[in-house]
């Protein structure tokens, strides 16, 4: 029997103005933070441009277990976890994450 994957998903906004720079930052910091984790299968970064001159952000990663994310966000890891920097780019901050099971994955390649 396969294990299921899970996917943690979290989501807020930055202005249009910073993108370029908020992705480098994410790749510096929870991205490296998500490859260096056991159990991370990888991530996305998926960025959304507003016409308010905001971009909505999301980051998707998957895992092969819930200690595999506890090992990456800690005990509490519905939580979300923020970087001493982050206050620089985010216009909110949410509390929470979601996490799904995935059950069904179609990708190719």
């Amino acid at each position: 029997m396969t294990r299921a994957v899970i996917l943690r998903r979290w989501a807020s906004k930055i202005r249009t103005q910073d993108r370029a720079a908020y992705v480098g930052y994410v790749r510096s910091t929870g991205g490296d933070d998500f490859s260096s984790t056991p159990g991370n299968l990888g991530f996305q970064l998926l960025l959304r441009e507003l016409h308010d001159g905001t971009t909505e952000i999301e980051t998707l990663s998957w895992w092969v277990s819930t200690e595999a994310i506890i090992a990456f966000a800690g005990a509490d890891f519905e939580r979300a976890r923020y970087y001493p920097d982050d206050g620089r780019f985010l216009l909110s901050k949410p509390e929470f994450v979601t996490h799904y099971e995935v059950v069904a994955d179609a990708r190719n390649g």
